[in-house]
């Protein structure tokens, strides 16, 4: 053979060998893609594609790889019908996905590939929520999930997506505010949300770069602002805007107004600030005074109820109360003649219980509410195993939760989502999906272990961890469901029939939180550190007991710089790693100031110097004229002023600025227990 042709000869075995070995698709990719495949019914339509394998790289329509792993996915017009599964989070180097302009349904799949640069799913039929899984794209510049029957409110997800230029929400069902995270869209220059039920303000736009906004046809209210209006193409119509001058934007934000028309704005401002005042006054004294009527002239047994009627409200079901949760004028200390449950001259002192100070593997004890060890152990010493926990499959949590469907879904925290799981049985879990990006890559003994110091955890006052599930790169814990959902829903997201938490009631929900702690801070060895104690993580089961959640994460908090709730965290913790046991104390009493006041920790609806609940209440709780202006109003004077005295000064030595002037949370049990 000549020298000539066999150089020819080698360089064309050489390029059939490279194209082989080139093509051969990474393992998970194929195992991704088979799944999208049988999830849209098998199309035969797709050439190439298989459902036992194959290699995509090489003859599967629509799919683009660099090397040995998918990075492109386009299947835009195809006529296909189906789901796309719920693998696809596993294409790590896909960096672009359309499959718009076809007949797709079902939920949106919660996880997508975090590496994707531009995603279109628009012009199908998917319902559901938009998924959260977005909020981790940090490379997004294009984002279309428009013309599909998406619902429900956006999740604030929005803080960390500094390329995204694009955004097409139009022609769904989505409703609810729009989340301020709206305002760290730095670079977006397109929004399109017409279309939609979208309520409250568009201030969260006022600030961003965009050319082409366009709102129409939601229920936005209030005024458009003045920055927004010199963009080029805008449409705004079919809402229910305010008439009349516009307030000043909120302190802090630019006033780089793009083209406001008014050469005597300053002027017209002020004028709209007086008016604008002037009706808050009017408004707060006419509600004052409405307050005032009803609670005089409504008697307890028809507006304050235990007891739910008809259908359930924010979730919340019947539950049959105990004598001391109902409201009765004639049972209050100090009202009419009864006896005092509180020692009005006795002061409030903290004194180490030493009841429960005991150390040896702690976290396999179970204590009893009252402090001491459950029947049948003669000494601490003595430990109960830790209860087992199920396995859980896949398959079975997305039957029981209906594919994740948005009508499962409960809550969104910093570290996932949490869904309702319904048994054919009866039996009803708690299904808390652990965001991927929390774990550690390539280092699955982090959940096992997990699983395993949360299972060790047993308290009355606790959720208790059931099971768990592994698979598919998603990790999922499984808790007891508690019917009446959490002290956060029953204190603030109430309406005309839901019924207020008696002060009793109140005083019980944080004695029995407190002991939840106590157990966390005081018994379980080494001492843990819940880090995340608020009212949406202290759950009620039907009787009104309350069961503190989402403990043993805090290793997973040090991985989000997300803030771990607006007004809870303490003053010394500026960062994740800076939460000890006392800043556990200081959420708690803020905890217990939601209890006393009936306020949220953070209202920036309020005035200025009311937003801050901490601030505005410290100097209040000591002061006794103070105090009784403080109280939840929907008590309506139903409580004993003694009880709240004692009360705050609780509260306010857990709040106090320096760490250690709070008390152990052992003190903090011993006197509320005084107190019920």
């Amino acid at each position: 053979m000549a020298p000539n042709l066999q150089l020819l000869f080698f360089v064309l075995c050489f390029k059939i060998f490279t194209s082989v070995v080139l093509a051969e698709t990474d393992s998970q990719d194929v195992s991704a893609l088979t799944d999208v495949y049988k999830s849209l019914n098998s199309p035969s339509k797709l050439k190439g594609w298989t459902s036992d394998g194959g290699d995509p790289c090489t003859s599967w329509d629509g799919i683009t790889c660099k090397g040995s792993s998918v990075s492109e996915i386009r299947l835009s017009g195809l006529g296909l019908s189906g789901s796309l599964g719920y693998q696809l989070a596993n294409l790590k180097s896909v960096t672009y996905l359309d499959v718009s302009k076809n007949n797709l349904n079902g939920n949106l799949p919660y996880q997508l590939p975090q590496s994707l640069v531009y995603l279109d799913l628009s012009e199908n039929g998917f319902n559901g929520n938009v998924p959260y899984s977005i909020s981790l794209m940090n490379s997004l510049t294009y984002l279309n999930i428009g013309h599909n029957q998406l619902n429900g409110e956006l999740s604030d997800m929005f803080q960390k997506l500094p390329k995204l230029e694009t955004i097409d929400m139009s022609s769904n069902q989505l409703t609810g505010k729009l989340p301020q995270s709206f305002a760290n869209l730095t670079s977006l220059k397109t929004l399109h949300l017409q279309d939609n039920q979208f309520k409250g303000s568009i201030n969260a736009l006022r600030d961003l770069p965009l050319d082409d906004l366009n709102v129409a046809n939601n229920e936005f209210s209030s005024w458009i602002p003045n920055e927004l209006k010199g963009i080029g193409n805008l449409q705004t119509g079919g809402n229910k805007w305010s008439t009349g001058a516009a307030p000043p934007p909120p302190p802090g934000t630019r006033h780089g107004y793009r083209d406001s028309g008014d050469g005597g704005g300053g002027k017209s401002l002020s004028i709209g600030v007086i008016v604008t005042l002037g009706c808050l006054g009017a408004l707060i004294l006419t509600a004052c005074i409405i307050a005032l009527v009803s609670c005089k002239h409504h008697a307890p047994s028809s507006h304050f109820m235990d007891e739910e009627k008809g259908s359930s409200h924010h979730g919340r079901p019947r539950y049959t109360p105990k004598p001391s949760q109902m409201l009765h004028y004639e049972a209050m200390d100090g009202r009419k003649g009864g006896e005092k449950s509180v020692d009005s001259d006795a002061p409030v002192s903290f004194k180490r219980n030493s009841s429960v100070r005991f150390k040896n593997s702690p976290t396999l004890y179970l204590i009893t509410p009252e402090g001491s060890t459950i029947e049948g152990l003669t000494s601490p010493d003595q430990m109960l195993p830790s209860s087992p926990v199920e396995s859980f499959s896949m398959s079975d949590l997305q039957n029981a939760t209906m594919g994740f469907s948005p009508s499962r879904f409960l809550g969104e925290g910093t570290i996932g989502r949490v869904y309702r799981a319904k048994y054919l049985h009866g039996r009803i879990l708690a299904v808390k999906e652990i965001d991927s990006s929390l774990l550690g890559k390539g280092n699955p003994e982090e959940f096992s272990s997990l699983v395993s110091n949360i299972s060790r955890i047993h308290h009355p006052n606790v959720a208790e961890l059931v099971g768990y599930c592994s698979e598919h790169g998603r990790n999922l814990l499984i808790y007891e469901y508690f019917t009446s959902g959490s002290l956060h829903r029953f204190l603030h997201l109430s309406d005309d029939f839901s019924n207020p938490l008696t002060w009793n009631t109140r005083i019980r929900i944080a004695l029995g939180s407190a002991r939840a702690i106590e157990y966390l801070h005081e018994v379980c060895s080494p001492p843990l550190v819940h880090k995340n104690i608020k009212s949406s993580n202290i759950l009620l089961d039907n009787e009104l007991n309350p069961h503190l959640s989402d403990y043993g994460m805090a290793n997973f908090h040090h991985r989000t710089s997300q803030n771990l709730g607006v007004g809870y965290n303490a003053p010394e913790c500026t960062d994740p790693c800076a939460y000890t046991l006392k800043s556990d104390i200081y959420s708690f009493g803020v905890v217990m100031l939601e209890l006393l006041t009936g306020r949220t920790p953070y209202d920036s609806n309020r005035p200025k110097q009311e937003q801050s609940l901490v601030r505005w209440a410290r100097a209040r709780l000591q002061d006794r004229e103070a105090l009784d202006e403080m109280v939840d109003p929907s008590l309506c004077g139903l409580y004993s002023p003694e009880s709240v005295s004692k009360f705050s000064e609780i509260v306010y030595l857990c709040i106090q600025m320096e760490p250690e002037l709070r008390p152990p949370i052992s003190e903090v049990v011993e006197a509320l227990n005084k107190l019920v």
